[in-house]
């Protein structure tokens, strides 16, 4: 932990790791084990989404999202942060888009649940570009008058080089 971000690598995403207490934030580790389910698992591309492979037509998700809100009361599991798989890091004036901004996006995108179902009062993510092909991420969620819990996905995104 450095400066009370909790660092996750793609490594410590074991079921040992989930066991661990992490800090005082969060002792059972749920919060940080639904962040990673929410980053780390493909939700269903958009239809205007640009899917990465040319010729791709699977738009990736879970089957049990199909009607999870009228059936069970759910809501889409995951992120579209896959559909960065093959962007190149662009600048923020750059025509497609900031693809920093994009993983913001992508990542806020599935953390929504968390604030619509009083989990959370607010979350903020940051992307940030370490050098020329790598794209961390930092969560940091709030509980109201509990201490916030911040965690750092590092190497969340490689991509192409700009």
């Amino acid at each position: 932990m450095s400066d009370g971000i909790t660092e996750i690598t793609p490594d410590d995403l074991t079921l040992g790791w989930l066991m661990q207490p992490l800090d005082g934030t969060d002792q059972t580790g749920e919060l940080a084990s639904a962040v990673i389910v929410a980053l780390g698992t493909d939700r269903r591309a958009d239809e205007a989404d640009e899917l990465p492979a040319i010729d791709a037509d699977d738009r990736r998700g879970w089957w049990g999202d199909t009607g999870a809100a009228e059936i069970w009361d759910g809501w889409p599991i995951g992120s579209r942060l896959w559909l960065l798989a093959r962007a190149a890091i662009r600048p923020a004036g750059a025509r497609q888009g900031s693809t920093l901004a994009l993983a913001e996006t992508y990542a806020y995108e599935a953390l929504q649940p968390l604030i619509a179902r009083g989990i959370a009062s607010r979350v903020v993510v940051v992307a940030d570009r370490v050098g020329t092909e790598r794209i961390d991420v930092v969560v940091t969620i709030y509980r109201g008058p509990r201490d916030a819990v911040a965690l750092r996905f590092q190497n969340l995104w490689t991509g192409i080089v700009a």
